[in-house]
Protein backbone atom coordinates (compact mmCIF):
# COMPACT_ATOMS: atom_id res chain seq x y z
CA UNK A 1 0.00 0.00 0.00
CA UNK A 2 1.54 3.49 -1.06
CA UNK A 3 3.48 2.21 -3.62
CA UNK A 4 3.20 3.97 -6.58
CA UNK A 5 6.45 3.12 -8.21
CA UNK A 6 8.20 -0.20 -7.06
CA UNK A 7 9.28 0.81 -4.38
CA UNK A 8 7.11 2.43 -0.79
CA UNK A 9 6.83 6.18 -0.96
CA UNK A 10 5.83 8.74 1.58
CA UNK A 11 2.99 11.11 0.08
CA UNK A 12 3.34 14.91 0.86
CA UNK A 13 1.89 17.76 -0.90
CA UNK A 14 5.06 18.61 -2.43
CA UNK A 15 5.37 14.70 -4.10
CA UNK A 16 1.71 15.30 -5.05
CA UNK A 17 2.57 18.76 -6.66
CA UNK A 18 5.56 17.31 -8.76
CA UNK A 19 3.59 14.11 -9.53
CA UNK A 20 0.00 15.38 -10.58
CA UNK A 21 0.77 18.22 -12.89
CA UNK A 22 -1.63 18.17 -15.22
CA UNK A 23 -4.77 16.14 -15.56
CA UNK A 24 -3.17 13.00 -18.01
CA UNK A 25 -0.60 12.67 -15.07
CA UNK A 26 -3.65 12.92 -12.22
CA UNK A 27 -5.54 10.00 -13.92
CA UNK A 28 -2.46 7.99 -14.47
CA UNK A 29 -1.72 8.71 -10.62
CA UNK A 30 -5.15 7.71 -9.22
CA UNK A 31 -5.46 4.38 -11.81
CA UNK A 32 -2.20 3.29 -9.92
CA UNK A 33 -3.60 4.27 -6.42
CA UNK A 34 -6.33 2.36 -6.72
CA UNK A 35 -6.00 -0.15 -9.40
CA UNK A 36 -2.12 -0.99 -7.75
CA UNK A 37 -1.42 -1.90 -11.83
CA UNK A 38 -4.61 -4.44 -11.81
CA UNK A 39 -7.69 -2.23 -14.45
CA UNK A 40 -10.47 -3.66 -13.72
CA UNK A 41 -14.14 -3.00 -14.87
CA UNK A 42 -16.18 -1.36 -12.50
CA UNK A 43 -19.43 -3.11 -14.58
CA UNK A 44 -18.71 -6.58 -14.09
CA UNK A 45 -15.40 -6.61 -12.37
CA UNK A 46 -13.60 -8.42 -14.98
CA UNK A 47 -9.95 -7.46 -15.72
CA UNK A 48 -10.00 -8.37 -19.52
CA UNK A 49 -9.97 -4.52 -20.33
CA UNK A 50 -7.84 -2.33 -22.83
CA UNK A 51 -6.78 0.96 -22.92
CA UNK A 52 -8.20 3.31 -25.90
CA UNK A 53 -5.66 5.40 -27.44
CA UNK A 54 -6.95 8.65 -28.18
CA UNK A 55 -7.09 9.06 -32.00
CA UNK A 56 -4.78 12.53 -31.60
CA UNK A 57 -2.25 9.99 -29.43
CA UNK A 58 -2.97 12.76 -26.28
CA UNK A 59 -7.16 13.94 -25.82
CA UNK A 60 -10.24 12.96 -27.06
CA UNK A 61 -13.57 14.89 -27.84
CA UNK A 62 -16.58 14.72 -25.79
CA UNK A 63 -20.33 14.73 -27.24
CA UNK A 64 -20.31 18.65 -26.98
CA UNK A 65 -17.43 18.84 -28.76
CA UNK A 66 -15.04 20.00 -25.98
CA UNK A 67 -11.80 18.39 -25.98
CA UNK A 68 -11.38 16.22 -22.90
CA UNK A 69 -8.01 14.68 -21.53
CA UNK A 70 -9.83 11.73 -19.70
CA UNK A 71 -7.90 8.38 -20.03
CA UNK A 72 -10.69 6.15 -21.21
CA UNK A 73 -10.89 1.94 -21.05
CA UNK A 74 -13.01 -0.91 -22.70
CA UNK A 75 -14.16 -4.23 -21.00
CA UNK A 76 -13.73 -6.98 -23.72
CA UNK A 77 -16.18 -9.01 -21.36
CA UNK A 78 -18.71 -6.90 -21.17
CA UNK A 79 -18.04 -4.20 -24.25
CA UNK A 80 -18.49 -1.09 -21.79
CA UNK A 81 -16.50 1.89 -21.38
CA UNK A 82 -14.85 2.97 -18.51
CA UNK A 83 -12.22 5.23 -16.94
CA UNK A 84 -11.14 5.69 -13.16
CA UNK A 85 -13.89 7.50 -12.20
CA UNK A 86 -16.46 5.34 -13.02
CA UNK A 87 -18.65 4.55 -10.20
CA UNK A 88 -16.86 6.31 -7.78
CA UNK A 89 -17.59 9.67 -5.75
CA UNK A 90 -15.60 10.84 -8.40
CA UNK A 91 -17.93 10.01 -11.04
CA UNK A 92 -19.84 12.83 -13.13
CA UNK A 93 -17.95 15.34 -11.44
CA UNK A 94 -16.31 18.47 -13.74
CA UNK A 95 -14.03 19.58 -11.07
CA UNK A 96 -10.29 18.54 -12.38
CA UNK A 97 -9.07 15.52 -11.21
CA UNK A 98 -6.15 17.24 -9.93
CA UNK A 99 -7.91 18.54 -7.77
CA UNK A 100 -10.10 16.13 -5.99
CA UNK A 101 -6.50 13.84 -5.53
CA UNK A 102 -5.39 17.50 -3.61
CA UNK A 103 -8.61 17.95 -1.32
CA UNK A 104 -8.57 14.26 -0.75
CA UNK A 105 -4.97 13.88 0.58
CA UNK A 106 -5.66 17.22 3.17
CA UNK A 107 -9.29 15.75 4.27
CA UNK A 108 -6.92 12.65 5.09
CA UNK A 109 -4.32 14.50 6.83
CA UNK A 110 -5.82 17.45 8.53
CA UNK A 111 -6.67 16.47 12.10
CA UNK A 112 -8.95 19.30 12.61
CA UNK A 113 -10.75 19.04 9.30
CA UNK A 114 -11.07 21.31 6.41
CA UNK A 115 -13.95 23.87 5.78
CA UNK A 116 -15.35 24.37 2.61
CA UNK A 117 -14.68 27.70 2.64
CA UNK A 118 -10.86 26.76 2.73
CA UNK A 119 -11.40 24.45 -0.20
CA UNK A 120 -13.06 27.52 -2.01
CA UNK A 121 -10.20 29.61 -1.46
CA UNK A 122 -7.23 27.35 -2.26
CA UNK A 123 -8.48 25.82 -5.57
CA UNK A 124 -10.69 28.64 -6.42
CA UNK A 125 -13.91 26.60 -6.63
CA UNK A 126 -17.57 28.38 -5.40
CA UNK A 127 -18.68 27.10 -1.69
CA UNK A 128 -21.32 25.25 -2.60
CA UNK A 129 -18.92 23.09 -4.88
CA UNK A 130 -16.42 22.75 -2.36
CA UNK A 131 -19.25 21.77 0.45
CA UNK A 132 -20.51 18.98 -2.24
CA UNK A 133 -16.74 17.56 -2.30
CA UNK A 134 -16.15 17.65 1.29
CA UNK A 135 -19.21 15.74 2.35
CA UNK A 136 -18.79 13.49 -0.64
CA UNK A 137 -15.32 12.04 0.76
CA UNK A 138 -17.08 11.93 3.97
CA UNK A 139 -19.08 9.40 2.33
CA UNK A 140 -16.30 7.23 1.43
CA UNK A 141 -15.12 7.14 4.56
CA UNK A 142 -18.96 6.53 6.06
CA UNK A 143 -18.80 3.61 3.69
CA UNK A 144 -15.31 2.31 5.19
CA UNK A 145 -15.26 -0.58 7.62
CA UNK A 146 -19.01 -0.58 8.35
CA UNK A 147 -19.83 -3.97 8.02
CA UNK A 148 -17.71 -5.69 10.67
CA UNK A 149 -18.91 -5.32 13.93
CA UNK A 150 -17.12 -4.30 16.99
CA UNK A 151 -15.77 -6.55 19.56
CA UNK A 152 -15.13 -10.04 20.34
CA UNK A 153 -13.97 -12.47 22.62
CA UNK A 154 -11.46 -10.34 25.21
CA UNK A 155 -12.13 -7.02 23.45
CA UNK A 156 -13.02 -3.92 25.33
CA UNK A 157 -15.71 -1.73 24.49
CA UNK A 158 -15.47 1.63 25.86
CA UNK A 159 -19.15 3.30 25.92
CA UNK A 160 -19.86 7.25 26.61
CA UNK A 161 -22.47 9.89 24.76
CA UNK A 162 -21.64 14.05 24.42
CA UNK A 163 -23.75 16.55 23.24
CA UNK A 164 -22.86 18.88 20.51
CA UNK A 165 -24.48 22.21 20.09
CA UNK A 166 -24.35 25.98 22.00
CA UNK A 167 -24.74 27.43 24.93
CA UNK A 168 -27.39 29.76 25.90
CA UNK A 169 -25.08 32.09 27.79
CA UNK A 170 -23.30 32.57 24.56
CA UNK A 171 -26.06 33.55 22.25
CA UNK A 172 -27.10 37.37 21.52
CA UNK A 173 -30.20 38.85 23.24
CA UNK A 174 -32.72 37.42 19.95
CA UNK A 175 -31.38 33.85 20.03
CA UNK A 176 -31.74 33.86 23.60
CA UNK A 177 -34.91 34.73 24.35
CA UNK A 178 -36.28 31.99 21.54
CA UNK A 179 -34.23 29.52 23.38
CA UNK A 180 -35.97 30.56 26.66
CA UNK A 181 -39.63 30.69 25.22
CA UNK A 182 -38.83 27.16 23.94
CA UNK A 183 -37.46 26.02 27.38
CA UNK A 184 -40.93 27.15 28.49
CA UNK A 185 -42.67 24.68 26.74
CA UNK A 186 -40.07 21.76 27.51
CA UNK A 187 -38.20 22.41 30.67
CA UNK A 188 -34.46 21.83 30.26
CA UNK A 189 -34.56 19.97 26.92
CA UNK A 190 -34.96 16.82 28.93
CA UNK A 191 -37.59 15.08 26.22
CA UNK A 192 -35.07 16.11 23.80
CA UNK A 193 -32.01 14.18 24.82
CA UNK A 194 -29.78 17.08 25.91
CA UNK A 195 -29.39 19.19 28.51
CA UNK A 196 -30.34 22.03 26.07
CA UNK A 197 -33.05 22.50 23.98
CA UNK A 198 -30.71 22.83 20.80
CA UNK A 199 -27.74 20.11 21.98
CA UNK A 200 -27.56 17.03 19.78
CA UNK A 201 -26.84 13.71 21.73
CA UNK A 202 -23.76 11.46 19.96
CA UNK A 203 -22.92 8.22 21.09
CA UNK A 204 -19.37 7.00 20.67
CA UNK A 205 -18.20 3.06 21.10
CA UNK A 206 -14.04 2.62 20.55
CA UNK A 207 -12.82 -1.15 20.63
CA UNK A 208 -9.51 -0.45 22.37
CA UNK A 209 -8.30 -3.78 20.99
CA UNK A 210 -8.36 -2.75 17.42
CA UNK A 211 -9.01 1.11 17.87
CA UNK A 212 -11.97 1.66 15.82
CA UNK A 213 -14.52 3.85 16.59
CA UNK A 214 -18.04 4.59 15.69
CA UNK A 215 -19.58 7.50 16.26
CA UNK A 216 -23.99 7.50 15.95
CA UNK A 217 -26.26 10.55 16.68
CA UNK A 218 -29.01 9.60 18.74
CA UNK A 219 -32.43 10.99 20.01
CA UNK A 220 -32.04 10.89 23.46
CA UNK A 221 -29.85 8.66 26.29
CA UNK A 222 -32.09 6.59 27.42
CA UNK A 223 -31.25 3.08 28.19
CA UNK A 224 -33.52 2.05 25.55
CA UNK A 225 -31.98 4.41 22.63
CA UNK A 226 -28.15 3.64 23.81
CA UNK A 227 -29.15 -0.10 24.18
CA UNK A 228 -30.25 -0.09 20.39
CA UNK A 229 -27.01 1.74 18.96
CA UNK A 230 -24.63 -0.60 20.91
CA UNK A 231 -26.32 -3.97 19.19
CA UNK A 232 -26.07 -2.25 16.13
CA UNK A 233 -22.64 -1.66 16.39
CA UNK A 234 -21.16 -4.66 18.93
CA UNK A 235 -20.53 -8.03 19.22
CA UNK A 236 -21.87 -7.95 23.19
CA UNK A 237 -21.90 -10.98 24.89
CA UNK A 238 -18.52 -11.85 24.18
CA UNK A 239 -16.89 -8.50 24.87
CA UNK A 240 -16.17 -6.32 27.98
CA UNK A 241 -17.91 -3.03 28.52
CA UNK A 242 -16.56 0.32 30.33
CA UNK A 243 -18.50 3.26 30.66
CA UNK A 244 -19.17 5.78 33.62
CA UNK A 245 -21.58 5.50 35.92
CA UNK A 246 -24.26 6.32 34.01
CA UNK A 247 -28.17 4.65 34.95
CA UNK A 248 -28.56 3.89 30.88
CA UNK A 249 -25.93 1.71 30.78
CA UNK A 250 -26.73 -1.05 33.89
CA UNK A 251 -29.36 -2.67 31.87
CA UNK A 252 -27.04 -2.88 28.78
CA UNK A 253 -23.74 -3.90 31.06
CA UNK A 254 -26.21 -7.58 31.59
CA UNK A 255 -25.84 -8.36 28.42
CA UNK A 256 -21.87 -7.80 27.36
CA UNK A 257 -19.60 -10.80 29.12
CA UNK A 258 -18.43 -8.04 31.93
CA UNK A 259 -19.52 -4.62 32.56
CA UNK A 260 -16.69 -1.97 34.30
CA UNK A 261 -17.47 1.26 35.47
CA UNK A 262 -15.69 4.38 36.82
CA UNK A 263 -17.19 6.95 38.68
CA UNK A 264 -16.28 10.76 37.16
CA UNK A 265 -18.97 11.86 39.80
CA UNK A 266 -16.14 11.42 42.37
CA UNK A 267 -13.16 12.33 40.05
CA UNK A 268 -12.67 9.03 39.51
CA UNK A 269 -11.53 8.63 36.08
CA UNK A 270 -9.05 5.43 36.01
CA UNK A 271 -8.93 2.44 38.13
CA UNK A 272 -7.13 -0.93 38.42
CA UNK A 273 -9.40 -3.83 38.49
CA UNK A 274 -7.37 -7.51 39.09
CA UNK A 275 -4.62 -5.92 37.18
CA UNK A 276 -6.25 -4.45 34.36
CA UNK A 277 -7.24 -1.05 33.83
CA UNK A 278 -11.01 0.50 33.80
CA UNK A 279 -11.75 3.93 32.08
CA UNK A 280 -13.53 5.33 29.40
CA UNK A 281 -11.08 8.47 28.69
CA UNK A 282 -10.62 6.71 25.34
CA UNK A 283 -14.25 8.34 24.36
CA UNK A 284 -13.19 11.50 26.24
CA UNK A 285 -10.04 12.50 24.37
CA UNK A 286 -12.06 11.53 21.24
CA UNK A 287 -14.89 13.79 22.15
CA UNK A 288 -11.98 16.48 23.08
CA UNK A 289 -10.67 16.42 19.55
CA UNK A 290 -13.85 16.37 18.14
CA UNK A 291 -15.70 19.39 19.38
CA UNK A 292 -12.21 21.18 19.04
CA UNK A 293 -12.22 20.80 15.32
CA UNK A 294 -15.84 21.37 14.86
CA UNK A 295 -15.73 24.67 17.05
CA UNK A 296 -12.49 25.39 15.43
CA UNK A 297 -12.97 24.52 11.59
CA UNK A 298 -16.54 24.23 11.05
CA UNK A 299 -17.66 26.85 13.88
CA UNK A 300 -21.33 25.42 13.14
CA UNK A 301 -22.57 21.95 12.09
CA UNK A 302 -26.42 21.54 11.24
CA UNK A 303 -28.29 18.61 13.05
CA UNK A 304 -28.97 16.52 9.59
CA UNK A 305 -25.26 17.12 8.24
CA UNK A 306 -23.75 15.90 11.64
CA UNK A 307 -23.58 12.20 11.12
CA UNK A 308 -21.44 13.04 8.16
CA UNK A 309 -18.74 15.03 10.15
CA UNK A 310 -18.60 12.11 12.76
CA UNK A 311 -17.84 9.71 10.20
CA UNK A 312 -14.93 11.94 9.00
CA UNK A 313 -13.71 11.68 12.63
CA UNK A 314 -14.22 8.37 12.93
CA UNK A 315 -12.09 7.40 10.29
CA UNK A 316 -9.02 9.48 11.18
CA UNK A 317 -9.31 8.27 14.50
CA UNK A 318 -8.96 4.38 13.66
CA UNK A 319 -6.38 4.98 11.66
CA UNK A 320 -4.50 7.48 13.38
CA UNK A 321 -1.41 4.81 14.13
CA UNK A 322 -1.38 4.68 10.47
CA UNK A 323 0.67 6.99 8.13
CA UNK A 324 -0.66 9.91 6.33
CA UNK A 325 -0.22 7.50 2.87
CA UNK A 326 -1.23 4.90 4.38
CA UNK A 327 -4.32 6.30 5.47
CA UNK A 328 -4.45 8.21 2.25
CA UNK A 329 -4.19 5.29 0.02
CA UNK A 330 -6.38 3.34 1.92
CA UNK A 331 -9.61 5.74 1.50
CA UNK A 332 -8.74 5.87 -2.46
CA UNK A 333 -9.46 2.13 -2.29
CA UNK A 334 -12.47 3.00 -0.54
CA UNK A 335 -13.94 5.60 -3.32
CA UNK A 336 -15.94 2.78 -5.33
CA UNK A 337 -19.72 2.00 -5.09
CA UNK A 338 -20.47 5.77 -3.55
CA UNK A 339 -22.47 8.82 -5.13
CA UNK A 340 -23.85 11.28 -3.38
CA UNK A 341 -25.65 13.73 -5.84
CA UNK A 342 -25.69 17.36 -4.47
CA UNK A 343 -30.04 17.55 -4.89
CA UNK A 344 -30.15 15.06 -1.96
CA UNK A 345 -27.46 16.02 0.13
CA UNK A 346 -28.57 19.64 0.07
CA UNK A 347 -32.28 18.46 1.11
CA UNK A 348 -31.14 16.57 3.80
Amino acid sequence: MGCVDEKPINITMPYLMDKVRDEPSAYLFLEKMRWQGRPFCPHCHGENVVYLNPLNGHSRLTRTGNTSQRRVWKCRDCVKQFSVLTGTIFHGSKIAVRTWIFVVFEMCTSKNGVAAREIERKYGITNKTAWHMLHRIREAMKNGGVDEMLGGPGHVIVADETFIGGSLKRMNAGTRRKAEAVQKVIPHGAKLGGPSWNKVAVLSLIDTTTGQVRSKVVADVTGATLRKAVAEQVHMESSILHTDEAKAYRAIGREFAAHETVNHAEDIYVRKLAGKIVTSNQAENFFSQLKRSLDGTHHHVSKKHLFRYLAEFDYRYSTRDESDTSRFVRLLGMVAGVRLSYRPLAAG
